[in-house]
């Protein structure tokens, strides 16, 4: 994993050196002339808090740019790290792109992450009910591209390999080492008018994930995972309101580490970790104040279920979550925010760090 960590930091320095010495000759040649801004870099605090991970302190360099800047039609692409450490001793690295070029015929991704997670989940089928703890050695590289195919249409392939060694608490379960390697095919529909900021259109996304015993994979799984998001422009012309449906299925033999838990996106206000299964759905609303000329705040309210979960109980239950946040613009020449919120589930909460919007 080191020599990923490496990698893209060698990736990121040349990134920066090459646009660095382009703005440089340009800056040259129209000396007399006004241009955007080419090449944008932040770095950014990280600063959260929630009752399984506890305190989370870390930085965020970003830097957004155009891959060709005589390109007016594709979207600035983004590149940016993250490094997270945690009061309970976990910690995060990863380094994340997303890329639009070709006048946004084509889209690429490409994320690598490394870390050590002591976490927690809930069991009832044990003489003494409840949390217990588990720590897992977590590395994750994923890379994927899309293609236009028609107006607004696009359609996708991306591979990703992830590494997990699980270590539980009182050994309530096995030490395991488990190695997965996901073929994923994807279609997305697009008529958002900016992709880190919508205010108007949609986003309909549908992946299908393929985990074949062929490919390296322990068992057979399958998962497919939906989202649709939608966007209005208040009439004032600065607000908006944004709804989302998202929905995960897992299929087959779904390993303890791709099981999905209530929290994060969908929905905010679990932080425990309590509520894991096979698959979710989730719906939720958020709506979106600007004031001032770099700040805004978030209000936002949902439900979520849940299916395939090792406690029967709780399949099927209603689980809403409620919150608010503030949100503070990155960058100057792209509405890109940050921001942090808070919200409160079913006898759980949590606090939650965002880059970019939550959906």
């Amino acid at each position: 994993m080191r020599n990923y960590f490496i990698l893209a930091l060698l990736t990121l320095n040349c990134i920066v050196s090459s646009y660095s010495q382009q703005t440089n000759t340009d800056s040259l040649k129209t000396k007399n002339t006004v241009t955007e801004k080419q090449f944008d870099v932040t770095v950014m605090p990280f600063i959260s808090y929630n009752r399984n991970l506890k305190f989370m302190i870390g930085a965020i360099p970003m830097a957004i740019y155009k891959l060709d800047r005589k390109d007016t039609i594709s979207p600035k692409s983004l590149s940016g790290m993250s490094v997270v450490y945690s009061t309970n001793n976990s910690y995060f690295i990863s380094f994340f792109n997303k890329w639009y070029y070709k006048e946004d015929t084509w889209r690429g991704k490409f994320f690598v992450m490394t870390g050590d997670k002591n976490s927690q989940f809930y069991m009832t089928d044990n003489e003494l009910p409840g949390f217990y703890d588990y720590g897992t050695e977590v590395t994750i590289v994923s890379i994927g591209m899309q293609r236009k195919i028609i107006n607004n249409l696009y359609g996708g392939v991306t591979y990703t390999h992830a590494n997990y060694n699980t270590d539980y608490q009182d050994d309530v379960q096995p030490e395991n080492v488990t190695q997965t390697n996901a073929i994923e095919l994807n279609s997305l529909y697009d008529t958002r008018n900016n992709v880190y900021y919508p205010s108007t259109g949609a986003k309909a996304l549908l992946r299908y994930l393929s985990y074949p015993t062929w490919f390296g994979n322990d068992v057979k799984a399958n998962k497919i995972l939906s989202e649709y998001n939608t966007y209005f422009r208040l009439k004032n012309g600065k607000d908006v309101i944004a709804a989302r449906f998202s929905g995960q299925f897992g299929l087959g033999s779904i390993a303890f580490q791709q099981q999905v838990t209530i929290g994060n996106k969908d929905i905010r206000g679990y932080s425990e970790g309590k509520y894991r299964g096979d698959g979710k759905m989730a719906l939720q609303g958020e709506y979106r104040y600007n004031f001032g000329k770099k700040m805004g705040l978030v209000g936002f309210a949902g439900v979520a279920t849940l299916y395939g979960s090792d406690t029967k109980d709780f399949d099927w239950k209603a689980y809403p979550g409620v919150g608010i946040g503030y949100r503070y613009r990155a960058f100057e020449a792209v509405k890109f925010n940050i921001g942090l919120d808070a919200a409160v589930g079913k006898g759980d909460w949590g606090i939650y760090f965002r880059i970019g919007e939550s959906f």
